[in-house]
């Protein structure tokens, strides 16, 4: 604790410092808006700081989200977040989860876990450290743009190896009192979604509000689901200097699963399912308030806590005999087996407040920003109940549970980075965050008619330190470099195997590491952005999971573990080039082509799996798109190319343990457009177009056991209007 309240004296200190800072060395600029990011063609980077969070040094993305061709409506991930390098996609959201996972230099994309998942700029996963999967997206439908840092996000945001990313929503229209859009899609499978939402401003008041509804048969028979979703923002602008209000965002759905399938069956038909009686829901909810204060233009204030309350339900014919078991009906008992239900309740509170300061040091003007961020969440774990033998949803067991489990996540962090200005062109921005982690764990796991009790609480402690450099050559172009430490501890899913052919290593201890970028971004004129990096990562004591085989009855299982520590290193680039704009900077019309390419090389580099392939990490992926605009037309053609990876680090190619096996390559062609007549907008697409079956993830749990094949051809047509 006495480190935690150095590194606040070191704060304050630092703002107060610059507060006092002679009145000659602060530069008087003329008034200017300025957005805090540089697009061209709906992607880009943010500038050096933005909203009294530091950029300087760091590999951002920013993609707005209205300048794209792509089908919002299932969020489609691949063409929404597709032109960020390296991108690994899990592609599971029409097979049991209600939202697709990502990942960024060969790290487990499975529900984003090992990125810090944001909305608004606060965390929307159910604990960032103890269950840091992410449930719940926001539609696409509603989002301006996504913003995402690698991984010297850690300094500012949290420890997590893959860095930052926030879907930033759309807000109150300036200076109008009211504003409906409305947005109507269908499409294969039985898609059908609506997207409605109203904003408008009165007197000091501005507010902003969003439904949606979707529902959709599926790809694949048992994958019925529906979901609504809504948001609501209500803001009160007190003076130009100070501003409040308040947030809500809400999930409700119903998934059925399909199940699993061998290596076999998905060869013979991807299409089939192997189970009739699998569902999952997942409601969620966040209510948010915050508050932005402006003293001066040189000094920001912001204040967000946010109470998280949400839960995950899940009855299923669990993972018993692998995806090649039958969920038929028992002749003798005319009955089918029993199914095993499994109910998770997810609280926490986050408060983050964050101050910026710019100050004169010498005869440039340099930035100071920090802050303290305080979470308490509590979580609620039940499961191995015997459900009933029906194939409604029914969460109602027979008996007691078989495990019960109560854990908690105290996490307090105080963190600051400060931009030095050498000159006009070049800037150095150290930082140090310092972690206070504690977590308990309390309750009973029935093991083979056993009740082995737990209660515990461990204590961490951790500082990250980081520090960055750019150097801007041009007004549009920069050279940048950094590194920074990361750290990932044990998550209460990996410290209970969910399945009874994956267990858990009763030494396993927490990830440590460091993110290092070099690279080179800007654009020129009006036709090319370019971004062009080379990475480093190191991730020390990685928790993955291993294949064995019991010497005793010669099956195969897999054990969760500290599998050693691998190295991640390799190349991210993305190029796009408008020709139209490169012959003529004045045309109307845009004829641009770009590529976002990554090469990974992720392999252990010591124990036991020492020169294998980390697990689910693609050597190359690349993704080629030609997009044509006009007044009123817009469209774009994209082809996502995927390499090969293995579901496990033994790298074996094929195995009866369902989550262990190769992940083949594929390529994925996608179409998509847009009309536009005045405040109306016809949107048409095609996904896979080449209707090329694969798949990206293997599972030895929900929403399998086995592979969850991804989605075959689709098209959608939709409707949009906008009236104020």
């Amino acid at each position: 604790m006495k480190n935690i309240l150095l590194l606040i004296m070191l704060l304050v200190s630092s703002i107060g410092i610059a507060q006092i800072a002679p009145k000659d060395s602060i530069k008087n600029l003329d008034e200017v808006i300025i957005k805090g990011y540089k697009t061209l063609n709906g992607i880009g980077h943010f500038l050096d700081e933005k909203d009294g969070i530091i950029y300087a040094g760091k590999k951002t993305e920013v993609i707005v989200i209205d300048s794209l061709d792509a089908n919002k409506a299932i969020n489609n991930t691949r063409q929404i977040l597709g032109r960020i390098p390296g991108l690994n996609i899990v592609e599971t959201e029409s097979s049991g989860f209600t939202a697709n996972g990502i990942a960024t230099r060969g790290l487990n994309p499975i529900q984003s876990i090992e990125m810090n998942t944001r909305q608004n700029g606060y965390n929307v996963s159910a604990d960032t450290y103890g269950y840091n999967e992410a449930y719940y997206l926001p539609s696409m439908e509603s989002v301006t743009r996504i913003e995402m840092i690698r991984g010297a996000a850690s300094l500012q945001f949290g420890s997590q190896f893959g860095g930052m990313v926030n879907y930033v929503l759309d807000d109150a229209p300036l200076n109008k009192p009211f504003e409906f859009k409305t947005s109507q899609t269908i499409g294969s499978f039985g898609l059908y979604n609506s997207f409605n939402s109203v904003g408008g401003n009165y007197k000091k008041w501005s507010y902003y509000s969003y439904i949606q509804y979707r529902k959709l048969d599926g790809y694949r028979p048992n994958s019925d689901q529906w979901q609504f979703s809504g948001f609501g923002k209500m803001q009160y602008n007190a003076s130009d200097k100070l501003k409040f209000g308040v947030e809500y965002s809400i999930l409700r759905n119903k998934l059925k699963m399909p199940g699993g399938l061998t290596d076999e069956q998905f060869q013979n038909d991807p299409q089939q399912s192997t189970r009739t009686r699998n569902w999952l829901k997942t409601p969620w909810n966040i209510v948010t308030a915050f508050a932005n204060y402006t003293p001066s233009e040189n000094t920001k204030i912001s204040l967000k806590t946010s109470y998280l309350f949400s839960n995950r339900s899940l009855v299923w014919r669990n993972e018993d005999g692998g995806p090649e078991a039958d969920d038929t009906i028992d002749p003798a008992t005319n009955q089918y087996v029993p199914r095993e239900v499994g109910i998770e309740n997810m609280n926490n509170v986050t408060t983050e407040l964050r101050v910026s300061q710019v100050y004169g040091l010498g005869n440039q003007m340099s930035t100071v920003a920090g802050g303290l961020r305080h979470s308490y969440a509590w979580f609620k774990r039940l499961g191995g109940g015997e459900g009933t033998t029906n194939s409604d949803f029914d969460l109602s067991i027979n008996g007691d549970w078989g495990y019960n489990f109560d854990f908690t996540t105290t996490n307090i962090a105080p963190f600051v980075e400060n931009i030095f200005r050498i000159n006009d062109k070049f800037t150095i921005t150290p930082g140090l965050r310092f972690e206070y982690l504690n977590t308990t764990a309390l309750g009973y796991k029935i093991e083979e008619n056993d009740k082995l009790n737990t209660d515990q609480s461990r204590n961490r402690y951790f500082a990250l330190f980081g520090t960055g450099a750019e150097y801007k050559p041009t007004r549009n172009t920069s050279i940048y470099a950094n590194i920074s430490q990361s750290y990932r501890p044990i998550s209460y899913a990996e410290l209970e195997p969910l399945g009874i052919s994956s267990f858990v290593d009763p030494n396993l201890k927490d990830a440590k590491g460091y993110n290092s970028d070099f690279g080179y971004k800007g654009t020129i004129k009006n036709y090319l952005n370019f971004d062009v990096s080379g990475f480093y990562m190191a991730y020390n004591d990685r928790i993955g999971v291993v294949l064995r085989t019991d010497p005793t009855t010669n099956e195969d299982y897999t054990v969760r573990t500290n599998i050693a520590n691998s190295v991640h290193k390799g190349v991210e680039s993305y190029i796009e080039f408008n020709v139209l704009k490169y012959l003529n900077e004045d045309s109307k019309y845009g004829l641009s082509i770009f590529n976002s390419y990554s090469y990974i090389d992720a392999k252990y580099k010591s124990g036991e799996f020492n020169g294998k392939r980390v697990e689910a990490a693609a050597k190359n992926i690349n993704r080629v798109g030609i997009i044509y605009n006009s007044k009123r037309l817009s469209s774009t053609f994209q082809v996502n190319y995927v390499g090969d990876a293995f579901g496990d680090a033994s790298n074996a190619a094929k195995s009866d343990d369902p989550i262990a096996g190769y992940l083949p390559s594929y390529t994925v062609l996608d179409f998509s457009g847009n009309y536009k007549i005045n405040n109306f907008l016809v949107k048409f697409g095609v996904n896979n177009i080449a209707d090329k079956a694969y798949f990206t993830r293997r599972t030895d749990e929900y929403p399998g056991p086995g592979i969850i094949p991804a989605t075959g051809r689709s098209f959608y047509l939709g409707f949009s209007a906008h009236f104020n």
